[in-house]
């Protein structure tokens, strides 16, 4: 019987595929897993927030603005400050 590889606390999204496509299987994933919601961080480059934002296939309930912090999936989303957009499952202060 081999053991199943334990998951990085971040993972990185691949480019290419919509923004839409990339981050909300990210997210489901890490849900499956067990992660919630509110233990994630979704740190996208200034462009992916764009991206996301404009692409038509993101249902416009999934993204949400309160108190000054965008979410997608219920995952806060910090904007800018990193080379390439990844999904923090831990949370972490990057």
């Amino acid at each position: 019987m081999t053991m199943a590889k334990p998951l990085p606390s971040t993972i990185s999204t691949k480019p290419g595929a919509s923004p839409d496509g990339r981050f909300r299987a990210l997210i489901q994933s890490a849900v499956a897993d067990g992660v919630a919601a509110e233990d994630m961080v979704l740190r996208l480059t200034l462009r992916d927030v764009s991206l996301l934002t404009r692409d038509p296939a993101t249902p416009v309930t999934d993204i949400s603005y309160a108190g000054g912090v965008m979410r997608f999936l219920g995952v806060r989303v910090e904007k800018g400050g990193v080379p390439e957009s990844i999904l923090d499952r831990n949370g972490a202060t990057a």
